[in-house]
């Protein structure tokens, strides 16, 4: 312990600040692609559209039976192969790790999401469907007023238990060479060879923001319980 030195960590902020930027916003932007395509496909299910309910159902199963770094190496190398089969030259269209992991983690956290969602719906309560009924408000009027916001209010704790599971797979990225939180630590660790001070500020860094976020999921519950026993 006598040989750390952690003054190395304070030279090396402003490199490990900017890989900590990128995986916030890998999380911000896979949380906005997979709430939305989550959503959409959890009405799908709820609607249960002949075509297409059964092919969501497929894609979330598979998507929930493979690892994530399976579906980042699946995207990385075989999405350009068959892009060039698409256009006819025969040549693999690279599309670039940035776009392999925003694309990527947002397809895979709509899975999640969606059954977040899906079963959100089915709590709702139907006699809130027969009330919106009787004041003749339209299907998508009765969705997005009154279904929708209850369930997001009601399934947010879990939402947000989820995307901190999404924050610490942004890690994952190192596998494209991509410069997150982790991957800036390792380049760091590898040239000064200070490896030990350089894991445990990311260490660090990932319990204090997984901490919080998990503080602010608990005062959630805890809200949402008092609110529900009240009504």
């Amino acid at each position: 312990m006598n040989s750390l030195d952690f003054s190395i960590i304070a030279q090396a902020w402003p490199y490990l600040w900017s890989g900590l930027l990128f995986s916030l916003s890998l999380t911000a932007a896979a949380f906005l692609v997979g709430m939305l395509l989550g959503t959409l496909f959890a009405l799908v299910q709820h609607f249960e559209l002949r075509i297409l309910s059964p092919l969501v159902r497929s894609y979330v199963a598979l998507m929930r039976s493979i690892p994530l770094i399976l579906v980042l190496f699946w995207f990385f190398f075989l999405v350009p192969v068959v892009l060039g089969h698409l256009v006819g030259n025969g040549r693999p269209i690279p599309i670039g790790a940035t776009y392999t992991a925003f694309i990527t983690f947002g397809l895979f956290e709509a899975a999640y999401y969606s059954e977040i969602i899906r079963v959100g719906l089915r709590a709702v309560n139907k006699g809130q469907f027969e009330a919106c009924q009787a004041l003749a408000l339209s299907t998508f009027d009765t969705y997005r007023h009154v279904v929708l916001p209850q369930v997001f209010r009601v399934a947010s704790p879990i939402i947000l238990s989820q995307t901190i599971i999404l924050f610490q797979d942004t890690s994952l990225v190192y596998v494209l060479s991509l410069t997150d939180l982790l991957g800036a630590a390792s380049k760091l660790a590898q040239l000064n060879g200070r490896l030990v001070e350089m894991y445990l500020a990311v260490a660090v860094a990932y319990l204090i923001i997984s901490s919080a976020a998990s503080q602010f999921v608990a005062s959630l519950r805890k809200k949402y319980t008092i609110v529900d026993a009240h009504q």
